[in-house]
């Protein structure tokens, strides 16, 4: 690590070791680094809390990656908020040496930045994301809140690379509405998987 990326600190709203509970990684040991800030927006996020960054204490590098060391998992989810609302490569460097696999869960609304070893896109309404992140997805996940987000996710679907994989996910409070629809729907275009939000049904982080 340079002496330069010793200096560097991001605003952490919290960081856990748990079971990733969405997308293509769902039920792997993960050790999730939500950092704070966001101005996306989303009317139905359930992190509300960490969109404002100055609310949120200042770590170091060194003190994220010695609190993810401490478990035995080697996955590394950094989340938000919007987390490339911070350069992250610095970061990402840190995590790598120390022997992670480097996840991200981003908007893409922001200039990419970090080294990724699996980036998932779930790209919003209420800011679009950036074209240049669309061809680095490995993972588009999309959540349903009614039925136009279907052609949303088509939308992004078809910018994504043919490697991407697809998921829809029930926004929680419509999740009773929304999930008999996102079923019908991925019966019939095969191409897309659900994702459950499983960490909600069995009561971890």
């Amino acid at each position: 690590m340079t002496k330069a990326s010793t200096d560097i600190q991001y605003p952490v709203m919290e960081s856990f070791y748990t079971l990733q509970g969405e997308g293509y990684h769902q039920g792997k040991a993960a050790y999730f680094i939500r950092l704070g800030g966001c101005d996306v927006g989303c009317v139905w996020c359930d992190v509300k809390e960490s969109w404002e960054a100055s609310k949120h204490p200042l770590q170091s590098i060194e003190e994220i990656v010695a609190g993810a060391s401490a478990n035995p998992g080697r996955m590394a989810i950094v989340t938000g908020g919007e987390p490339l609302m911070h350069n992250l490569d610095a970061l990402t460097q840190a995590l790598h040496e120390a022997g992670f696999q480097t996840n991200i869960e981003t908007s893409g609304a922001w200039p990419v930045s970090g080294s990724w070893d699996w980036i998932c896109l779930s790209p919003k309404k209420f800011k679009v994301p950036l074209p240049e992140i669309l061809p680095l997805a490995n993972e588009l996940k999309v959540v349903v809140y009614n039925k136009t987000d279907f052609m949303w996710a088509e939308k992004y679907a078809a910018l994504v690379s043919p490697s991407c994989k697809l998921f829809l996910q029930p926004e929680w409070s419509k999740s009773g509405i929304v999930t008999p629809l996102i079923i019908d729907y991925i019966k019939d275009n095969p191409q897309w998987e659900f994702s459950l939000q499983l960490h909600k049904y069995i009561h971890v982080p």
